[in-house]
């Protein structure tokens, strides 16, 4: 294919040079002069493994070469991808300055030039921010109509600094974030022949992918450092503890517990967070990142008593009440804290939980939920039925089978807020009377 890279940094430049190396004609498109004229000059603008002499290589084959006229460009290709970058600015939100001055460029050339041409941003950017903010910009300038006479779609990069190049040839995965199919087609095609699971999603899938990668990142490096700071403290031996964290891939490096649902509690976590937390405070050692979990989890409990109190209505029913199903340990329960909020704020509340019943409940458990929910015997209905008879909106916080077959559909009956993803939850996104709480 014919393709125009518009930003020749590290991105544009590793892209252009690859792509062109796939047997792609390539012409990368820069602002500034000094990066043209090495690019022509074969040599690379940026420093990077294996940079130099895939430039050198593609330039002296003439599938790939430089300028700095974007009607040329756009004239020469049929697929341009956009790879300017996307600083921040002084208060942190995004600076899409760069994006939007070369989105009206390509459209006024695509004016000219006619024809079907797939406009491609491959910098991050927030979702919405090609929706809303550069397809309404390249449509003006081209005067059409975008996925009908210009193709649109963001492909997001996995490429780190200093192995980028052998990143984009064995990359983790492709994304492919289109507007319409004809376009998803034409990014599909560029990476022809490469590994790794290709993934057509909505563009502000495609956009938020690379944010969710990066914070997680940033979040395992601080992870890993805090916890490090902690062991030294303590004396012990950081590596070797991470050593066999690692080894666990069932539930440490696995997709466990990487699902949005409801809060975490039980009588393992929230403990063992605040003794690890407390000694690290013992040893002055700050962890922002460990000291913010629990807080972080009570926040997301807190949306979910904000989700019903937006509703209007007094008259409440609660799915679930142990902290995981198929239990019936209350101990630290999120459900149960979500129970306690709700009673204390009056609310009229009826609870249904296969697994919990007072009677036969013991030991810590029957001294945990007199300690924190007393009227728990007036609160639990004998049946789904009862609670859904009762209530006004339903808190749903159980996969039970039995509550899953009962739960109304299409808007009849009470109001649906959803705490665990129900198995059909895409659906009922598109239904009234349906909230989720993360999604």
């Amino acid at each position: 294919m014919k393709v125009s890279v518009f930003g020749l940094g590290y991105v544009g430049c590793v892209s252009a040079a690859c792509l062109a190396s796939l047997g792609h004609e390539v012409v990368g498109v820069d602002v500034n002069q000094v990066k043209v004229d090495l690019v022509n000059d074969g040599k690379a603008p940026v420093v990077e493994e294996g940079i130099g002499e895939l430039v050198a290589e593609v330039v002296g084959t003439g599938a790939l070469r430089a300028t700095r006229d974007v009607r040329e460009a756009i004239r020469d290709s049929e697929v341009s991808l956009i790879c300017v970058g996307t600083p921040s600015e002084p208060n942190g939100s995004l600076c899409t300055t760069y994006l939007e001055r070369v989105t009206e460029e390509i459209g006024a050339a695509l004016a000219e030039r006619g024809g079907r041409h797939t406009v491609v941003f491959r910098s991050t950017m927030l979702p919405g921010t090609c929706l809303n903010l550069l397809l309404p910009i390249l449509e003006k300038h081209v005067g059409g109509t975008a996925g009908v006479d210009v193709g649109v779609a963001v492909n997001p990069e996995f490429l780190r600094e200093g192995t980028s190049v052998r990143d984009f040839f064995d990359p983790p995965k492709t994304v492919v974030g289109e507007l319409d199919e004809a376009s998803g087609d034409v990014v599909e095609s560029l990476y022809d022949g490469l590994p790794g699971e290709v993934f057509r999603v909505p563009i502000p899938t495609a956009e938020a992918i690379k944010y969710a990668d990066n914070a997680f990142h940033g979040l395992k490096i601080g992870f890993a450092n805090e916890l490090g700071a902690v062991c030294r403290a303590l004396g012990v031996d950081s590596h070797q503890v991470i050593d066999v964290f690692l080894a666990d891939r069932k539930l440490n490096i696995s997709p466990a517990y990487l699902r949005p649902g409801f809060a975490f509690g039980g009588s393992c976590l929230p403990k063992d967070l605040r003794s690890l937390v407390h000694a690290a405070q013992r040893a002055d050692v700050s962890v922002p990142i460990l000291a913010h979990v629990l807080p972080s989890n009570a926040d997301h409990l807190q949306r979910a008593v904000e989700l019903v109190e937006r509703t209007g209505l007094r008259k409440v029913g609660l799915f679930g009440l142990s902290f995981k199903p198929g239990t019936d340990d209350l101990r630290e329960s999120p459900l149960v804290e979500l129970a306690e909020r709700l009673f204390g704020k009056g609310y009229d509340l009826r609870i249904h939980d296969a697994n919990v019943s007072l009677a036969r409940l013991l030991g810590a458990n029957r001294e945990y939920i007199e300690n924190r929910l007393p009227h728990l015997a007036q609160l639990l209905a004998d049946s789904v039925d009862e609670v859904l008879d009762h209530a006004e909106v339903c808190l749903v916080g159980t996969r039970d089978p039995a509550v899953l077959a009962a739960l109304p559909r299409g808007g009849t009956g009470p109001m649906i807020i959803d705490l665990v993803h129900l198995p059909d939850a895409a659906a009922r996104r598109a239904e009234p009377g349906y909230v989720g709480l993360a999604w």
